[in-house]
């Protein structure tokens, strides 16, 4: 399950738009996309209307390839994974000056703030999240999940997608586990994560999904048909077998991630 996937987005290509379902965050993401774009980030949708009366927002559609699993063989290279890396590092610092102003309701996003606040996080920073030109992402999109917290809260959960850290029995998963480490150690390198701090990454990682099965949750028992259905699709026994998966395997994460690449 991927939360891109939870509501039905309507393209109009032919007008250059997106139309999606009006949500209670999205005047708050629209301002903070719109207050990113004018710093120079041009790599996120461009807010374009909140339409109360039919309850629909709109923004801009990014033209490019998008991806959904199974992943291609392009989408699964090197090379868009390291193109991911950096995307990832540009989106968190274009975004430090915004949450250093505080202007906007820690309240209002759809998930919690979470601190230290360093950089607003995307929240769910996958391969089925961003627009590919051949092997360059170009763009990201759906920042329904975006929040304030820190760089390695969103961090956590791309390795996680990006590497990808799936128990064999995942069907999104591939690779073999020192694969899936050494594209985890790529990504890190790329984004500039010191290898000092990676020694956090897989507890991290834990968490991040241990909330995600939470949030899943609390979602179907207050009567969210979508999320009830994707746990009765078995997508929470999903996470937590790749928990258990990571769990097993932490000690060679942390081995692997702090070394350098020729040392492997």
């Amino acid at each position: 399950m991927n939360m891109s996937r939870e509501k039905q987005i309507i393209i109009l290509e032919r007008e250059g738009l997106v139309s999606r379902p009006l949500e209670s965050w999205s005047y708050q993401v629209h301002e903070f996309l719109r207050n990113i774009r004018n710093r120079g980030f041009s790599c996120v949708p461009k807010p374009i209307e909140i339409d109360v009366y039919n309850q629909i927002e709109k923004v801009s559609y990014i033209k490019g390839n998008v991806v959904n699993y199974p992943l291609t063989e392009k989408a699964s290279s090197i090379e868009v994974l390291k193109s991911a890396a950096m995307m990832l590092r540009k989106y968190h610092d274009a975004t430090i000056e915004y949450v250093k102003s505080k202007s906007y309701d820690n309240t209002l996003w759809k998930l919690p703030k979470r601190d230290p606040v360093e950089v607003m996080c995307h929240g769910d920073y996958a391969p089925y999240n961003i627009v590919l030109d051949d092997i360059n992402v170009i763009g990201m999109i759906d920042f329904d999940t975006s929040h304030p917290g820190p760089r390695s809260w969103d961090l956590a959960y791309a390795l996680y997608r990006w590497s990808p850290l799936n128990n064999p029995n995942n069907q999104d998963g591939f690779g073999t586990l020192t694969d899936q480490v050494s594209r985890a150690r790529t990504f890190c390198d790329v984004y500039g994560y010191k290898r000092e701090d990676r020694v956090a990454l897989p507890d991290l990682i834990i968490t991040r999904l241990e909330v995600l099965i939470d949030f899943m949750e609390s979602e179907a028992k207050s009567g969210n048909i979508t999320y009830a259905q994707n746990i009765n699709e078995g997508h929470a026994k999903l996470y937590a077998d790749d928990i258990l998966y990571i769990s097993n395997n932490k000690q060679f994460f942390i081995d692997s991630l702090t070394k350098k690449a020729d040392s492997i």
